[in-house]
């Protein structure tokens, strides 16, 4: 785990600057990279819906391309299926076989439930809470990936700040912090001992040109661009 500061490079050359990050994004590999060359040339001004690929369901109803996201929306996608949504200064990727449920007021969430599936966010400044059936996870302005099991979750917050605890095990608790993918975790529904509620885990299942990629559509850059981090894909 590494502590950072939040230094600006290439303010003086946005467009420069711009091109490069674009180029190494797509050189990893984005599994979006029409939709990150978009967020780029759109400056950010993005909003709901921006993407789907396969049926993508909120409050119940199939959603289209476009369609508005706000708090107190619940998000279910089919096996296979993905979307990509912006609320306020957040930005999401929800993966095949999720439901993500939401709350908080008419232009900002305040908290999130994965109740199974998959979910890529980055967040604005100010608090957030996710829960998982497995974990409750406490932000502030990060990156972060989330896999929500019965029995497991995964949590790599691949930059920034989060308290980790959980669920079945109050005691159990963790606060991380990274830079790049430093410290991923499991958080177990059951353990013997609360270090054994949450342990290291590997990098898996998200890239950074897929974070770049939704920082981009709320207008900012990963921190791991001020740090010369590799490209990684997973």
């Amino acid at each position: 785990m590494h502590r950072h500061s939040h230094m600006n490079q290439g303010a003086g050359t946005p467009a420069r600057s711009r091109r490069a990050w674009l180029k190494r994004a797509l050189l990893a590999g984005a599994s979006l990279p029409l939709l990150l060359r978009e967020a780029l040339a759109a400056g950010g001004q993005r909003e709901g819906l921006v993407q789907i690929d396969g049926e993508v369901r909120v409050n119940g109803f199939i959603a289209r391309t476009g369609a508005a996201v706000k708090p107190g929306d619940r998000l279910v996608t089919a096996p296979g299926a993905h979307a990509v949504f912006v609320v306020g200064q957040d930005a999401f990727l929800l993966r095949g076989g999720s439901e993500l449920l939401s709350a908080g007021n008419n232009t900002a969430i305040a908290t999130l439930r994965l109740v199974t599936g998959k979910l890529l966010s980055v967040f604005g400044r100010g608090p957030r809470i996710i829960t998982t059936p497995t974990a409750t996870i406490g932000i502030r302005g990060t990156g972060i990936y989330i896999e929500a099991q019965a029995e497991r979750s995964y949590v790599c917050t691949c930059y920034g700040e989060v308290d980790l605890q959980a669920v079945n095990m109050p005691g159990a608790k963790e606060t991380v912090r990274t830079v790049h993918h430093d410290a991923p975790r499991y958080i177990y529904a059951q353990g013997d001992m609360p270090i054994k509620m949450i342990e290291p885990a590997p990098v898996i299942n998200h890239s950074d040109a897929e974070l770049i990629m939704l920082e981009a559509l709320v207008g900012r850059r990963p921190a791991f661009e001020n740090y010369g981090g590799s490209y990684r894909g997973y």
